[in-house]
């Protein structure tokens, strides 16, 4: 089968092993994926993931024990063993023995076919299209936030990034009717936060604030707690909301000093995703700038990378495809 691959270089395979699925595993045939900084950042060295790579995309069922052939998925990226102290106590996103979808020891969705855990997989309702149903991964780590702080009308927060992230974190965050900022460096995207009534500056106007009660971090950027720093108020919270491949040293004085909380924010609900796209509550579509066939799957991480695209969809395969 056709697929996009990192080994040191990141190259397309014609003829990678189609996957073989193991008890309690369904197999996909990718439709859609959506290339993310997490792919760009691998192949930058971050988690010395080797192999096929994505992990945001909706597939059609091929074979399952449950679900019927040709049924439309979206799947959690999470692999987890269910038996583990952390599965046992309801942080199965934690798993001692996980494995992670085009990340962590498990082969991604830039392929033709991908073999999951049934349990991952969520059915879409009719209601989402081919495009939307891509971000649902990416928009149930932004509702993660406010599963894990409350944000309140009168609360003041900064998203920091306004990069594919950051603007699903803006468009969610603004449903609360806080009093909100995003502060990134791209014009593009800005003029589109701009066009939802989302307050947006460069980040060449910041100064130093302290006054934020939520700083979220969406840079992907080494220098990102730096800043965020300088935006919490004293018992504010950061919260960390994306990983990056290379460090730099961080002064964590300020954080003990001001008494602010730092917290890490990874994967989140499927189904809260799921109903907000169902809702049109954001829009994901207007995110999209760019379309790659899987056999220009090398192009698809350029062109991901440079500050002119947005959202590049990479399209597997096509509507009624065996």
């Amino acid at each position: 089968m056709l697929a996009l691959v990192y080994d040191g270089t990141t190259r397309l395979e014609s003829n990678s092993p189609e996957p073989r699925p193991r008890a309690g595993e369904a197999l996909l045939r990718v439709r859609r994926a959506g290339v993310c900084s997490t792919d760009i950042e691998i192949t930058r060295g971050y988690m010395n993931y080797r192999g096929i790579l994505g992990h945001e995309f909706v597939a059609d069922v091929v074979s399952a024990a449950k679900l019927p052939a040709g049924t439309r998925v979206a799947v959690e990226i999470n692999c987890v063993c269910g038996a583990c102290d952390m599965c046992a106590g309801g942080l199965a996103n934690h798993c001692r023995r996980r494995t992670v979808i085009g990340i962590d020891g498990r082969p991604g969705a830039f392929a033709e076919l991908i073999a999951v855990p049934e349990r991952n997989c969520h059915r879409l309702p009719d209601s989402i299209g081919e495009d939307e149903a891509v971000f649902v991964e990416p928009l149930a780590a932004a509702v993660q936030i406010t599963r894990q702080v409350k944000i309140e009308p009168r609360s003041r927060v900064a998203v920091l990034g306004s990069g594919r992230l950051g603007l699903l974190v803006a468009q969610v965050l603004a449903r609360t009717g806080c009093r909100l900022i995003v502060i990134g460096r791209n014009p593009l995207t800005l003029e589109f936060l701009d066009r939802k009534g989302i307050t947006a500056m460069p980040l060449r106007d910041l100064h130093s604030r302290f006054d934020q009660d939520f700083v979220v971090d969406c840079t992907g950027s080494a220098e990102g707690l730096d800043i965020a720093m300088s935006l919490v108020r004293p018992r504010g919270t950061i919260v960390m909301k994306t990983t990056c491949a290379g460090s730099t040293p961080v002064n964590l004085a300020p954080l003990v000093v001001n008494e602010v909380t730092l917290l890490g924010s990874r994967c989140g609900p499927f189904a809260d995703a799921i109903a907000m796209l169902a809702r049109r509550e954001v829009d994901v579509a207007s995110m999209i700038t760019r379309r790659v066939p899987l056999a220009r799957g090398v192009e698809a991480l350029r062109d991901a990378d440079d500050p002119r695209q947005i959202k590049v969809i990479i399209e597997v395969a096509t509507i009624g495809s065996a």
